[in-house]
C-alpha cells in the first residue's frame, strides 16, 4: 500500500499529487495531498493500520478507484524507483 500525505514532497519524483477532483470524488479533504511512491506500507488487510471513511464501518477503508491516468502515473514512478532500488517497505502491523 502506498501512503498518502499532506506534506509536499522534498523530491517531486517521489510522489504524485492527487487532483482536487479525484479527492472530492473519493470523499477526501480539500487540502493538497500526494501519493508517496518511494515508500510502501506492509500490513495485514484489513487491520488496525486502515482508517475507515465511515467510523465503525470496516468496509469503508476502500475509498474508490483512481482514474486510469493517475494510477498509471503512480505505477510508472513507483516502478522506476523500485527498479533503481530507491524504494523501501515499512512494516506497519505488529
Amino acid at each position: 500500500m502506498l501512503p498518502v500525505t499532506h506534506v509536499p514532497p522534498s523530491n517531486p519524483a517521489h510522489a504524485v499529487e492527487i487532483p482536487a477532483a479525484t479527492k472530492r470524488r473519493l470523499g477526501l479533504d480539500d487540502e493538497r495531498s500526494w501519493i508517496v511512491v518511494s515508500e510502501s506500507n506492509r500490513f495485514i488487510w484489513p487491520g488496525p493500520d486502515l482508517r475507515p471513511a465511515v467510523s465503525g464501518d470496516p468496509a469503508s477503508v476502500a475509498y474508490g478507484l483512481l482514474p486510469k491516468a493517475l494510477f498509471n502515473d503512480v505505477r510508472t514512478k513507483w516502478l522506476a524507483l523500485f527498479n533503481a532500488r530507491k524504494t523501501h517497505v515499512v512494516a506497519r502491523t505488529e
